[in-house]
């Protein structure tokens, strides 16, 4: 794969195109080592081909090449291009035998793809491929969200012992490549100062963090377009690709809007695509409605307010939406004539879209090079682009000088014969000094210690912690001219829960089990949710709603109360940077954006989608069903609620319409949420199931060559993966689990035959390290080994980091002594072994020993598949 003739074989196999120059060169960068910080290319020539080149360096020198790729997008990303373009490159693998077999090698499983595919958000969001086997190459897309607070243990719909795991696999033999890296300087920030604390604390798998930008908004040294690329012909094509301005004034900022819609509706009966973007959320409304009174049926909108789930149809089933895509989703025609995609900032980064025609108002320098962007991208046409800007800016918009400076920037491109040159060459060519006066000023980036660090590492303490501080600000920074924005969805539960059954179940932890997710939540500024809101309180008063602050903390309030303003007109609840979840039958949605005057309407509208989390097979990932309902095959319970608890069975079968009782929510393992090993369909024996754990930690530590480069620490994984579930043979486990036959049988995972008793919070992996300490094998372990194993037992189901819980702290079969022994030396080892390890690598770490400990549980079951059980009978949660 080295030479230059065998990798444009190669990437033309797996792209279906030749390789430009500067991709050639990237390549050899990779295979030898040297990752660029920053690569400065223009828009429309292939940045994600990043994928193929990371892939092919990866088989070429897998020693230096890390293991994963992140493709982190912008967080207003609507078409995950990355994820697509990854999974067309994994199809044409058949075509490359070779590298095929080099990536399946890697592997410490067989798999019949060699590379996982795996993205945060979206169809695909955690199919968990890319951390069943940590040896196998994986691509992980996601946003800045939802990578960023899995990279600082905060996790975004992660449970607590998940995070470590996310945090270790993100952090660790990673190659991080951040897209449209100058739209968020705060996360490149926060993503450089991790890899240089890694470098600092010597950890073994370092993170690689890697920009990549069109419109860098520094003059450093770069990994740029070369002689040799401005001369071929394809890229010379694009980049020169005819753009041209005309401006056009309006009176004041008000009568932009009128004259962007009219400007649009100029190319009408022209049969062209027609890209619309506006800065307020207010003017695109009302620019679509001016639009759609002359072109009925022409128009669509896109913004970042709508829900996740009708943002993604819109990508995949639009048919004015797939116009403006260079290959339209399968099964959807492309609309003729000309249409309209109205926009805000939504459809400015990470959508491979190209109109014929661009319309739009005024924002600062990087933003308008983004919509350029989005306009003869290919160089093939000949595109107008009319800029509406007010002859007088509006004295409180606090980007008013950017904006003006913008103006007098672009006034200075080339003269052209039909306006003036807004190719990407000719933005290229203005003067970088002149162009970062005119880019949106940063926002504060918020520095990282230490002991920032240290305090979020400590995942095991679900409490507020002083020092602790949400991680959001250190993902986009803090920027007065932002303003804040509140989340929203709606949950069948909200409705269904009372108070007296909301102290048995608290929503935190019916959170947790079903988290939120991005296709269930729609966002806007917390100003405009809150006026939508009233209107929703003033029809519903009495109605009552979720309110998740940022730590994940809740608090049940009436819609009267969360409406409620103080004597100067101010909200009296704070819903900046929190979550409302409502009942769906107070409505509030239309179109997938939050409308306080839509009242609920089940026939045309789906207000709780939490089950609506598909894979890419068209599955659900996860569901609720009421009573005697069956779930699909192969779920397994995460969570029973009993509506009336105190009433008797019996009672229902006297009424004429039996009300809803028992709700049962159930997750595809290894498909949603969860961790691994929590639960197993199949019965496995204890003994077996730690020797099988044996040989797959073993299995992967030879794969990823710790054995050569940290032998210590390979042989404390696999010995911890053969010794985690000791302390799963006690008597009270094992009833926990209805297992009649101990101690003549003692298992390891009951195959979900009953429902499991809670008999006490026992932790079996406290037991383990009470056990562990007796073998002789240990005993002749060094004492730093000795450490390592015991931290790894006592953290394979998310505890430990950096305690357990004082009612957890116990093992009633052994002696007080012993256990006040462990409780106290438990949070002293996880500081030492961070200390010498790193958080992420120690994260890393524990992982492994997770990962072997899962892939022995499907092991088992793929040999000895069995029926599950009904609903009426549960799957057991075998990581008590």
């Amino acid at each position: 794969m080295r030479g230059p003739l065998q990798f444009d074989h190669a990437f033309n196999a797996l792209t279906g195109n030749l390789p430009f120059p500067w991709q050639r060169e990237l390549y050899c960068r990779f295979v030898t080592d040297r990752f660029p910080e920053s690569c400065n290319l223009p828009t429309g020539l292939g940045k994600t081909s990043v994928i193929p080149i990371w892939m092919m360096a990866l088989a070429a020198n897998p020693a230096v090449v890390p293991r994963r790729l992140v493709y982190v997008v912008n967080r207003r990303t609507v078409v995950d291009q990355a994820t697509n373009e990854a999974r067309k490159m994994r199809e044409h693998l058949a075509a490359l035998p070779e590298l095929s077999r080099s990536l399946s090698g890697l592997c410490s499983q067989p798999s019949d793809l060699p590379l996982a595919i795996s993205t945060l958000r979206g169809q695909f969001a955690d199919n968990t491929e890319w951390r069943n086997d940590p040896a196998r190459p994986a691509v992980i897309v996601g946003t800045v969200d939802m990578i960023g607070s899995r990279l600082l243990f905060a996790g975004y719909g992660c449970g607590f012992k998940s995070r470590p795991l996310h945090a270790g696999f993100l952090g660790q033999d990673t190659l991080l490549v951040h897209d449209e890296a100058h739209l968020e300087p705060a996360f490149q920030g926060l993503i450089a100062a991790i890899e240089t604390e890694q470098q600092r604390c010597g950890e073994f798998g370092r993170l690689r963090v890697m920009a990549l930008t069109a419109t860098s908004r520094t003059d450093g040294e770069q990994f740029r377009l070369t002689d040799a690329d401005r001369e071929h012909p394809e890229v010379r094509k694009r980049i020169e690709a005819k753009k041209d301005i005309t401006f056009c004034a309006a009176a004041d900022e008000k009568q932009v809007a009128d004259e962007v819609a009219e400007r649009a509706l100029k190319h009408r009966g022209g049969g062209q695509a027609i890209l619309v973007f506006l800065r307020e959320l207010q003017n695109l409304h009302n620019v679509v409605k001016k639009i759609e009174a002359e072109c009925p049926g022409q128009v669509q909108s896109l913004t970042g307010t709508m829900r996740g789930l009708e943002r993604d149809r819109l990508a995949k089933e639009d048919a004015i939406f797939a116009r403006f895509m260079p290959k339209p989703g399968p099964g959807v025609t492309p609309q003729l004539g000309t249409v309209y995609l109205v926009c805000t900032s939504a459809g400015e980064v990470g959508i491979d879209i190209s109109a014929d025609h661009l319309v739009c108002d005024l924002t600062p320098f990087d933003s308008m090079a983004q919509r350029f962007g989005r306009v003869n991208r290919f160089g093939t046409g000949d595109a107008r682009i009319d800029i509406v800007h007010p002859t007088t800016f509006d004295e409180k918009d606090q980007l008013r000088a950017v904006r003006q400076r913008t103006l007098e920037l672009l006034r200075k491109l080339p003269q052209k014969e039909d306006g003036r040159d807004a190719s990407p060459a000719a933005l290229g060519n203005l003067p970088i000094a002149d162009r970062q006066a005119a880019f949106t000023p940063e926002p504060v980036i918020l520095s990282t210690s230490d002991i920032l660090f240290d305090t979020w590492a400590l995942t095991s303490i679900r409490e507020k912690l002083p020092g602790r501080p949400p991680v959001a600000d250190w993902l986009h920074g803090v920027a007065d001219w932002e303003p804040r924005e509140t989340y929203v969805a709606w949950r069948e539960e909200v409705e269904c829960l009372t108070s007296e059954l909301l102290e048995r179940y608290k929503p935190e932890d019916l959170l947790e089990d079903y988290p939120l997710k991005p296709h269930e939540l729609l966002h806007d500024r917390t100003s405009r949710v809150f006026d939508e809101f009233e209107k929703i309180a003033e029809r519903c008063p009495d109605q009552f709603a979720w309110l998740m602050d940022s730590d994940g903390d809740v608090r049940v309030l009436s819609l009267y109360q969360l409406a409620k303003r103080d004597k100067q007109k101010n909200p009296v609840v704070n819903l900046a940077d929190c979550t409302i979840l409502l009942p769906p039958q107070v409505g509030g949605l239309d179109n997938g954006m939050f409308t306080g005057s839509a009242a609920f309407d089940d026939e045309h509208r789906v207000y709780d989608v939490a089950d609506k989390w598909m894979d890419e097979k068209n599955a659900s990932r996860r569901c609720r069903v009421w009573d005697d309902d069956e779930p699909p095959e192969r779920m397994r319970l995460v969570r029973a609620i009993d509506l009336r608890p105190d009433a008797d069975r019996d009672d229902d079968e006297g009424e004429e319409t039996p009300k809803r009782r028992y709700w049962r929510w159930y997750a595809r393992p290894r498909s949603a949420d969860d961790e691994g090993s929590r639960t197993a369909r199949v019965k496995q024996e204890l003994v077996p199931h730690l020797q099988s754990a044996k040989d797959f930690a073993s299995a992967l530590v030879a794969k990823l060559g710790l054995n050569d480069r940290e032998p210590l620490l390979a042989l404390a994984v696999t010995l911890a993966a053969g010794w985690h579930d000791l302390g799963k043979h006690r008597k009270v486990w094992q009833r926990s689990i209805r297992n009649d036959d101990y101690p003549r049988q003692v298992l390891a995972k009951s195959g979900g035959r009953m429902s499991p008793l809670d008999l006490n919070d026992y932790r079996h992996e406290f037991g383990s390290l009470i056990d562990v300490r007796s073998y002789p094998e240990f005993l002749q372990l060094n004492a730093d080994t000795q450490d390592l194993v015991l931290h790894l037992i006592a953290a394979h189901h998310g505890r430990a980091r950096p305690h357990f819980p004082t009612e957890e702290a116990f093992d009633l079969e052994r002696t007080a002594s012993d256990a006040a022994e462990i409780v106290r030396e438990v949070p002293r080892r996880f500081a030492r072994l961070q200390r010498r390890y790193g958080r992420w690598g120690l994260a890393y770490i524990e992982s492994l020993v997770r990962a072997a400990d899962a892939l022995a549980s499907q092991a088992r079951e793929a040999s000895q598949a069995e029926p599950m059980q009904s609903s009426l009978s549960p799957a057991t949660d075998d990581s008590r």
